[in-house]
């Protein structure tokens, strides 16, 4: 009998016991090829010495100091590090333990900033449908992911929501890219003037969209289109980065590939890579100036933020990835894992969809290729690719509910960084295995 309170608690769950590069090990030493890095979280695998031995440097100096006390060495070169690799003036980071903090800080960072400048009516966010923005309550009320939001919307703050950025099924076959972004863009405008722009905070968007609609990417110039509408009514632009951040599409920050700088970023998994608990809000110098000139008090904390150990941790993984030039080997891995997935299952009948950026690739499963019809929902075909997987020692990120938060299923796959050629082939192979033994064509 188990004393933890497990997520699942009907669940008998395996140890993972040891774990080297891209694989994990149980008690019974059966090894797994971590293709989703937990939670698109493990980027640079198990293991790794350059990190280990910089928890452990930390740890022998300073383990943890409150942040009303002290800073950190780690803090400040952490800090430092993103902010001059982050876009526009995106220079000042607030380190907290997760994604959802750092959502959570982006949207009361963003409240107070207009209650200091003396707009205290911006108090409504509208993010989208189909988007994820973590399980605190503010991040859960927001975010579009319907199951989740649903036993709580009693204590969730009010929010708006509009269409996502989900080309595969909205995108018109007599638009283009950019028609279809124009159009997205309008429905923005038409949600801020219907509330009042004197009443809206800001427009939250994941990057790419992660875990509840499968690595999403946004077509060409949607994001300078919602950029320029923000602009028009004064709005914010936070971009949730806390899954496609920090490397995963291929570049640092994943907006840079649409050349947009958001007003606040949130990041988290791949910052820390799964070594020690971080995530962290930036923001912009307009923002951060604006508390300075005026509470000069930021009305927010937690007892973590700033950790040492962990900013230790994530400074190291960064350096890795930047001295190793990984990001490069995330864009052409990337390419290699769609391409052999195209080309290893484009003939199943229920492959609707491969897309994503960089090691951040979505699989959409279909009942018709054709007329793009889902699966039934009561087959909960996300969840038996998971145990098939699972059974031919492979690790992937399944999820129900793709289209509405009731139909659709796909998978998420987002290898480790340091993956090889062969790595990725192998991937391949045991994914297309899986498949086949859950939905025989």
């Amino acid at each position: 009998m188990t004393h933890v309170f497990h997520r699942n608690p009907s669940q008998q769950l395996n140890f993972a016991v040891r774990g080297e590069g891209i694989r994990l090990f149980d008690q019974n030493d059966k090894g797994y090829i971590d293709a989703s890095g937990g939670a698109a979280v493990s980027c640079l695998g198990h293991g790794h010495p350059a990190v280990i031995a910089a928890i452990k440097k930390q740890v022998d100096e300073v383990a943890y100091a409150h942040s009303s006390f002290f800073t950190t060495h780690a803090a400040e070169d952490l800090a430092d590090f993103l902010t001059s690799r982050a876009p526009g003036d995106i220079n000042h980071v607030y380190f907290v333990s997760g994604g959802s903090e750092a959502v959570e800080a982006s949207l009361k960072l963003a409240r107070q900033y207009f209650v200091e400048i003396g707009q205290p009516s911006r108090r409504h966010f509208i993010a989208r449908r189909q988007s994820y923005h973590g399980n605190t309550l503010g991040a859960l009320a927001i975010g579009g992911n319907a199951w989740r939001r649903e036993p709580f919307l009693p204590l969730l703050v009010p929010a708006h929501h509009v269409s996502p950025c989900y080309a595969y099924r909205d995108q018109r076959p007599d638009e283009s890219e950019e028609q279809y972004a124009s159009r997205l863009a309008k429905e923005l405008d038409d949600k801020i003037v219907e509330l009042g722009p004197e009443n809206v905070a800001a427009f939250v968007a994941e990057t790419v969209v992660g875990a509840t609609a499968g690595a999403l990417p946004p077509v060409k110039t949607y994001l300078q289109r919602m950029r320029e509408v923000c602009d028009r009514h004064g709005v914010l632009l936070i971009l949730d980065e806390v899954m496609s951040g920090m490397g995963r599409t291929g570049h640092l920050f994943a907006c840079a590939e649409d050349g947009v700088v958001p007003d606040i970023i949130a990041i988290a998994k791949g910052l820390g890579a799964g070594y020690q608990p971080i995530g962290a809000m930036l923001a912009s110098d307009r923002i951060y100036n604006a508390i300075v000139a005026g509470s000069g008090f930021f009305q927010h904390g937690h007892t973590y933020m700033g950790h040492a150990t962990a900013c230790a941790a994530a400074f190291a993984v960064q350096r890795v990835i930047e001295n190793e030039n990984l990001l490069d080997n995330v864009l052409a891995r990337g390419e290699q894992l769609r391409t052999q997935l195209r080309e290893a299952l484009g003939d199943h009948p229920n492959m609707g969809d491969v897309r994503g950026r960089g090691l951040f690739v979505g699989i959409e499963f279909v009942q018709d290729k054709a007329s793009k019809t889902p699966l039934d929902p009561a087959r909960k075909v996300h969840v038996a690719l998971k145990k098939q997987a699972m059974e031919n020692g492979l690790l992937m990120y399944p999820m129900g509910g793709t289209i509405d938060g009731v139909y659709g299923d796909h998978v998420l796959l987002a290898p480790p960084f340091i993956c090889t050629p062969a790595d990725i082939s192998e991937i391949v192979s045991r994914f297309s295995d899986t498949v086949a033994q859950v939905l025989p064509a």
